[in-house]
């Protein structure tokens, strides 16, 4: 059984509000005051329990403000939580500080960048902070920049770089350690389509390597093309957790199947002439569509009664539903409650 690279239990982090205490949100606690005044809080993650197994990748899901920054940075050691505890790697972010940034490589929405260093000497700074040798430096810097297609820009300045290549040194920054955790904020903005795959790829190819990748991101469609497991999170709060495939069927139903016909039905064939087997919910001049819980033993079944009727099939599939389906679908039922 694979160990657990992250491990949480109520992770839990507040911040005080102004002292007018306009915010929405903003709660007041016990025994919390100034003077005579009482504080106000706003709790941006709330109690979050989370178990992240060695070599996956996550996908961290969530509105403008939902916590995912706050969570990456209290896994990062960079913030301490208010409640509850957190370990990477085995290490406790508190106590163990040290060894987690150690075990981190970390890409955030905002990487800082020192413009004026050439990127080979920012890189060599970086590993002399992390402890590498000069050779190892050398040679992982090789190997990234080669991988990201920065190889021939390595002796430029950071200032001549577009900002799709600072974001591939930033993200070289990140693994140059080679870290067993990374935790990339939004890591394909600001890239062009052929960057962006070749980010995408290099993580993917991660996977290989049992390193485990966190991915906070807006683009939903490289959520569900790279993440093992995907998180949902409204207001610090976990709302959904699971594969891509189970929070389709848990949260939009069984699958929507099409039929294509070979010619009009013209009357030939009614929704009623299929009700004993499936409820048809939409249908055309030459097609329909149904749910169905049981492809298995309904779809061959619908096949055979449409033969037998001398209806001609062209095709009989699903009908794609994308993660943006299940997400909408989430962050609107959550704003209704």
């Amino acid at each position: 059984m694979t160990e657990s690279m992250i491990q949480t239990e109520n992770l839990t982090k507040r911040f005080v509000c102004s002292t007018a205490g306009q915010e929405r949100d903003c709660v007041p606690l016990d025994d919390q005051t100034v003077g005579n005044q009482a504080l106000t809080w706003f709790t941006a993650v709330d109690h979050l329990s989370l178990d992240v197994a060695g070599g996956e990748i996550l996908a961290l899901l969530g509105p403008n403000g939902a916590g995912k920054t706050t969570t990456i940075r209290m896994l990062a050691s960079i913030l301490k939580p208010s409640e509850g505890w957190a370990r990477v790697a085995g290490f406790d972010t508190v106590r163990q500080a040290r060894q987690v940034r150690q075990s981190v490589g970390l890409l955030t929405e905002f990487p800082g960048l020192y413009l004026r260093m050439r990127a080979d000497d920012y890189l060599a700074f970086f590993g002399q902070f992390q402890g590498l040798s000069e050779t190892l430096t050398h040679q992982r810097t090789e190997t990234l920049m080669e991988r990201f297609g920065l190889i021939d820009a390595r002796h430029q300045r950071l200032a001549e770089y577009s900002k799709g290549m600072r974001q591939k040194l930033a993200l070289i920054r990140a693994m140059l350690h080679n870290p067993p955790l990374l935790l990339l904020d939004e890591p394909t903005s600001a890239m062009d389509p052929h960057s962006a795959k070749q980010v995408r790829d290099a993580i993917l190819a991660l996977r290989g390597e049992q390193r485990t990748v966190v991915i906070c991101t807006h683009n939903l469609t490289e959520a569900e093309l790279l993440a093992d497991r995907i998180v949902i999170i409204r207001r610090g709060k976990i709302v959904a957790l699971n594969t891509t495939p189970h929070l389709k069927a848990q949260l939009l139903g069984p699958p929507l199947l099409e039929v294509r016909l070979a010619q009009p039905m013209n009357g030939q064939l009614r929704p009623s002439d299929l009700a004993d087997l499936v409820e048809i919910e939409a249908w055309g001049d030459s097609w329909f569509r149904y749910h169905t819980s049981s492809p298995e033993t309904i779809n061959p079944a619908l096949l055979i009664r449409l033969t037998e009727m001398q209806i001609g099939v062209v095709t009989l599939s699903e009908v794609p539903r994308s993660l943006e389906d299940v997400y909408l679908q989430t962050i609107e039922a959550g704003s209704e409650a």
